[in-house]
């Protein structure tokens, strides 16, 4: 297994795509948590509280501006983790990966734990871009930048987060052969198709109270505790929520593996 699992990460780290994503990550981590500690900390004159965007505790508005570009992590993640498998099939190299650890079960478990490690090592590369610009900004606007430990909790939960959807993206990859259809589709439902199922849920009470904290854009809200949409707005705890895309990538990442080594690789 060790030998399997080096093997997946000197895959990822002889491309182009680690520090592609890495730098992606970066830069994007970094811009949204200047934007969001600029929002969330603007007045408005008539409400006081932050101009058109939804308030909440300094605990929370330090989760948020920490974790602003968590959204553009999950899905490169995502991407990520359909490309670790896909190119495997689109290149034909699956055969000889399962030729070199011939038990699927052992070279699949290596892809997800390497994943786990990836997903991990951007999850930093993330925090460490969002902390470098959000900490200055808070602190020039008047904010403590770290009001509570539960920050720095958000922040270690953020690399979970993204190594979990690595795993869910390999699911993904598994189940789509097709390289192109698994991207377009993956990230599709991850950033377009889901978030606008759960705004439409958000109008019907009985949805907004038992059905949209389960999707996985509002477990992954949940567990990093950023700002609410306001105090009608239903959400799990945040190890609750953990648990929840624990289960989306434990089904998706399992489902495909049980189904890699039951079928025949040409």
């Amino acid at each position: 297994m060790i030998a399997a699992v080096r093997s997946e990460f000197l895959k990822y780290f002889t491309t182009r795509l680690w520090w592609g994503m890495a730098l992606g990550i970066a830069v994007s981590s970094a811009l949204f948590a200047g934007f969001m500690g600029w929002a969330l900390t603007s007045k408005s004159p008539q409400a006081g509280g932050p101009t058109g965007l939804p308030q909440g505790t300094a605990v929370q508005v330090a989760n948020s501006v920490y974790t602003a570009g968590l959204g553009i992590g999950y899905v490169l993640l995502l991407t990520i983790g359909v490309l670790t498998i896909g190119a495997e099939y689109r290149h034909k190299t699956i055969s000889g990966t399962f030729l070199s650890t011939p038990r699927r079960v052992t070279a699949m478990g290596a892809k997800a734990i390497a994943l786990l490690g990836i997903g991990a090592l951007n999850g930093l590369i993330a925090v460490l871009g969002s902390v470098a610009v959000g900490a200055v900004v808070l602190n020039a606007r008047g904010h403590d930048p770290f009001p509570s430990s539960e920050v720095f909790r958000t922040m270690a939960l953020s690399l979970l987060v993204l190594g979990l959807w690595a795993l869910i993206g390999l699911g993904v990859g598994i189940l789509i052969k097709n390289q192109v259809a698994a991207l377009l589709i993956g990230v599709g439902v991850a950033w377009i198709v889901e978030p606008i199922v759960g705004l439409l849920l958000s109008f019907w009470d009985w949805g907004a109270k038992h059905v949209v904290q389960y999707l996985p854009s509002q477990a992954t809200s949940a567990v990093v505790n950023s700002v609410t949409q306001g105090p009608d707005v239903a959400r799990l705890g945040w190890w609750a929520a953990a648990l929840v895309l624990a289960a989306y990538a434990v089904v998706l990442a399992g489902f495909g593996v049980w189904r890699t080594t039951r079928e025949d690789i040409s």
